[in-house]
């Protein structure tokens, strides 16, 4: 069996591809910008969160509190934009979530290069984020997030 191919079905079916945007005065803008990819699954199925661990070499997994589920987290946008992100493109999503796994890569490879520490890189990465998950739902609006 293909492992690569496998992982991409799973993670259609039960990952996510989450940029979530919080208030922090840490941050140049007032905003934190923070790009996640993600595999939730019930305790008794940790094994293919482990193997996610192992197969990228990087990532935690954690009690989800939320939900009582296991969660396999990758926040590093280094290790999303080196390890993560290129798999993905090659063992493609095969449902919608393809659209915000691009969006995602997107704004990853945006921070990568830094751009969100300038003002119009923000911006952008902001409108981006905004395309992703339109089911899902935002502590924040666009129009709350001022720069």
């Amino acid at each position: 069996m293909d492992i690569s191919s496998y992982l991409s079905g799973y993670v259609d079916g039960e990952g996510c591809f989450c940029v979530s945007i919080n208030k922090s005065l840490r941050h140049q803008f007032g905003w934190e910008v923070r790009p996640s990819f993600s595999v939730s699954q019930n305790g008794d199925r940790a094994e293919v969160l482990e193997l996610l661990k192992q197969y990228f070499a990087c990532g935690t997994i954690r009690p989800d509190r939320s939900d009582r589920t296991l969660k396999y987290e990758v926040r590093s946008v280094v290790d999303l934009v080196e390890r993560v992100i290129p798999h993905f493109e090659e063992y493609n999503l095969l449902s919608n979530k393809q659209r915000d796994f691009e969006l995602f890569a997107e704004i990853c490879h945006l921070m990568y290069r830094s751009q969100h520490q300038r003002e119009e890189g923000f911006k952008h990465i902001l409108e981006l984020a905004f395309e992703m998950n339109p089911s899902g739902k935002r502590k924040y609006t666009r129009k709350e997030i001022k720069i």
